[in-house]
């Protein structure tokens, strides 16, 4: 390999970016042109992928976290030989191509995650670093290894600043991820100025204190000092590795080191200054010279030859090992296994009850020993959501003969263990279990009160996006929690994560509804399913007297109807208020009022449904609508129309045990009954 050779490689993938963004006349730049060096050195001497299989289990997953430099990937993509031609580049930014303006899991081959929103991407990679420890200890045996491979990222200044990537860093270093590797594009540069106004800390130092293993290239062009450092990195296996990279944004630009570089073409004019200082023709544009695509797609032999060297290991492993390479197997394609809900309880009716956050304990530990890929934790709330794994360990890194390991949970430390503790970091905990989805063969959960789910708003989002298969349980989930008041009382939450596209929120009304709650959200695909529970005891309703709670999984269905006739009135409910409603009720028919209960869980299920189906649960000739639920009325009065009314909140909550404050703000019995009535009296 000749230094021109590396060179001309290295100004391909710069000039291919800086010719579609300038074509789409959108775009950014800057990151292209310094970073390519350390991205091509990565690509094309480190990085194990097979561009003919971007799925292969036992790729490295590679990162773009800055990602509004997505021509830097697109251009790394097309170039190796993924399934990204050239006209899909000269497409950058354009309606309906495959190459958007900030890359999209799913969208574009080789895409290992949706990144734009600085810092989400860092906090994906420790997610995928920590399914690939996981699986590893608890897959691989002496001598066979079925997953070893390491998760690179490319982050910038930006993701730094970013709140989320410093939880996600902190728990990255106490969980010594050492097989998770950081390429910092270190050019002194953001969108607005240069970084000495807002960011003049010691970044390496600060990655230290985490737990970092640091490296430091003083010149992003030096391509032996960078695969020096990335090579002291892989060797590091305790600690993760930050290797900031000096580069200059906008390289060879007339705009180099300015934040002009950073997200706007650079004109027609400066394309060709550009050009003319690297010694790259000004013409054509998009220009690949023969000899770099020769060297770039050499990845698809060594691919394919690595992948093919990966499956002979496999078929010796399952030879040796059946049972968990079976195991393996089918968790990494997202399968069931056959009676995983088997054991989940039906609870008996009780007029007492429990707390559908205590129910859903039950469930989740009823499944998980019979559904491996099921892992997850709390942000340092297990005690409160009931969510731990019993008797399936704790995530943590494995013992060292030199370290003291008293402080373990549960007596000794290993990534085998299938409860994650991710601390009070709920916005880092939302984007790790983003990325431990994304990485495959897990289902992963997090879990935290409902309040709190303002803090993961983003990463929910990106879920959604991503059509990943998340699964967060949020417990605590209205003013029924009482003293801790209106700081932790959740109003305005359920009506925003319901505005979502593609979630599917849940608020189950007893523990039999809970348990169905988990088997939709275990075999729900491509979607992220939001779990809320309360922490008040709620009645098991009994279910030989209302239907059958298996009605969760059409998002609305008839608890309990008129004894004859058409209903002249619908009571409907969400979650802890459906047993509110069901004594309601009861009083309004020994009034004579005919009155059909909807316990309606799921919107998203609900809407879902043919109009038919909706209409047979909500029949457009009965006007007379009542909704409760414990939670801002917003998004309600679709349900119950123009001659309905929603018994909610649109305030603030109050500290006082929960049964005063629901009392006080009327989810009471006469309160129903009389907001009902006042709607047949119109």
């Amino acid at each position: 390999m000749t230094r021109a050779l590396d060179q001309q490689c290295i100004d391909t993938i710069r000039f291919l970016s800086v010719d579609a963004v300038q074509n789409a006349n959108s775009g950014h730049p800057g990151m292209p042109l310094g970073a390519a060096p350390m991205a091509y050195v990565l690509w094309t001497r480190f990085l194990k992928h097979n561009p003919r299989n971007p799925q292969w289990v036992d790729r490295d997953r590679f990162v773009l976290s800055a990602g509004h430099g997505s021509m830097l990937l697109y251009s790394l993509l097309h170039l190796t030989g993924y399934d990204l031609s050239l006209d899909d580049i000269k497409q950058f930014r354009q309606w309906g191509s495959r190459t958007p303006g900030h890359p999209e899991r799913g969208h574009t081959p080789g895409v290992e995650t949706t990144t734009g929103p600085l810092g989400q991407g860092l906090a994906n990679a420790v997610g995928m670093a920590i399914a690939e420890a996981q699986l590893a200890a608890r897959y691989n045996r002496q001598g066979h290894a079925p997953i070893d491979h390491h998760t690179y990222a490319i982050v910038s200044d930006g993701d730094l600043m970013e709140g989320v990537a410093a939880e996600a860093a902190s728990l990255a270093g106490h969980l010594k991820l050492g097989k998770l590797i950081c390429l910092y594009d270190d050019n002194y540069v953001s969108l607005a100025a240069g970084t000495d106004i807002t960011f003049s800390e010691e970044r390496a130092r600060r990655f230290q204190a985490y737990g970092w293993h640091t490296e430091f290239v003083a010149d992003g062009n030096d391509l032996a000092a960078i695969e020096t450092a990335l090579t002291h990195a892989r060797a590091e296996t305790r600690r993760p590795s930050l290797i900031l990279v000096r580069t200059h944004i906008g390289y060879g630009s007339p705009k180099q080191d300015s934040f002009e570089a950073h997200g706007s073409p650079l004109g027609v004019d400066d394309v060709s200054k550009t050009k003319e200082k690297l010694g790259w023709p000004t013409e054509p544009a998009f220009l690949i010279p023969d000899d770099a695509l020769a060297h770039f797609r050499s990845a698809v032999a060594r691919g394919v030859e690595r992948e093919a060297a990966w499956n002979e290991r496999v078929a010796a492993y399952t030879n040796a090992f059946p049972q968990p390479a079976a195991e393996l197997a089918s968790s990494l394609r997202g399968e069931l296994p056959a009676g995983w809900d088997a054991d989940i309880p039906t609870f008996p009716a009780d007029a007492k009850g429990l707390a559908t956050r205590e129910a859903s304990g039950k469930v989740m530990n009823a499944i998980a020993p019979k559904l491996p890929s099921l892992t997850g934790g709390s942000a340092d709330l297990d005690p409160s959501t009931k969510t731990a794994l019993k008797g399936l360990g704790d995530f943590n890194p494995p013992a060292h003969k030199d370290e003291d390991t008293q402080g373990s949970v549960g007596g000794g430390w290993s990534y085998a263990g299938r409860n994650l503790h991710f601390g009070v970091r709920e916005h880092a905990m939302g984007a790790i279990v983003n990325g431990l989805a994304a990485h495959g063969g897990t289902i992963p959960y997090g879990a935290t009160f409902l309040i709190f789910s303002d803090y993961m708003r983003p990463p929910i989002r990106l879920a959604a996006l991503s059509k990943l298969h998340v699964v967060h349980v949020f417990t605590h989930d209205s003013i029924a929690l009482g003293e801790d008041g209106p700081t932790h009382q959740p109003i305005e939450q359920l009506a925003g994560l319901r505005a979502v596209p593609n979630v599917t929120v849940i608020r189950p009304a007893d523990a039999n509804e809970t348990a169905v709650a988990w088997r939709v959200a275990i075999e729900t695909r491509e979607r992220p399913v939001l779990l809320v529970l309360s922490r008040q005891a709620v009645p098991t309703l009994d279910r030989a007297q209302y239907a059958s709670a298996d009605g969760l999984r059409r998002g609305a269905y008839v608890l309990s109807d008129a004894a004859q006739g058409k209903p002249e009135l619908i009571l409907i409910a969400s979650g802890a208020e459906v047993g509110l409603i069901v004594v309601a009720a009861e009083r309004l028919r020994n009034d004579g009022i005919a009155v059909r209960c909807v316990s309606m869980p799921s919107w998203a299920l609900f809407d879902a449904l043919p109009p038919v189906e909706r209409d047979a649960v909500l029949p457009p000739g009965v006007r007379a609508r009542l909704a409760v639920e414990a939670g801002a009325t917003q998004g309600w009065h679709r349900y119950v129309g123009d001659a309905g009314d929603v018994l909610g909140i649109d305030r603030f909550g109050a500290s006082a045990p929960g049964e005063v404050v629901l009392r006080e703000y009327g989810f009471n019995v006469d309160n129903v009954c009389a907001r009902a009535k006042a709607l047949l009296n119109r």
